[in-house]
């Protein structure tokens, strides 16, 4: 990684570009719908199997199993171990269009 400092001492480090992603998370216990950020043409399971242990997800609505949302928050962290799937919701697949 590449640092850069300024006259004063001030530590500069490249920005990385992220796009976010719209996703579905089911946990055991709770559905979670929010957006995930990737880097730029990177596949989400790539930047799954590069991350810690949590999964950092904001715009987040977290709903119980009758789905009803209980919580909202602009920013969350989930523990991978706690996911049971993920799913992108530009990737979902209409019943009555098939895509």
């Amino acid at each position: 990684m590449v640092t850069q400092f300024d006259e004063k001492g001030k530590i500069y480090t490249p920005v990385i570009t992220k796009e976010p992603v719209s996703v579905i998370i089911q946990t055991t216990q709770h559905q979670i719908r929010g957006d995930i950020h990737l880097r730029l043409q990177t596949r989400m399971i790539d930047e799954l199997e590069k991350s810690s242990r949590f999964l950092a997800i904001t715009n987040v609505s977290i709903l119980n199993p009758d789905g009803e949302v209980i919580f909202k928050t602009k920013f969350m962290t989930i523990n991978l171990a706690h996911i049971i799937w993920i799913l992108p919701i530009d990737e979902m697949i209409d019943k009555e269009n098939k895509k």
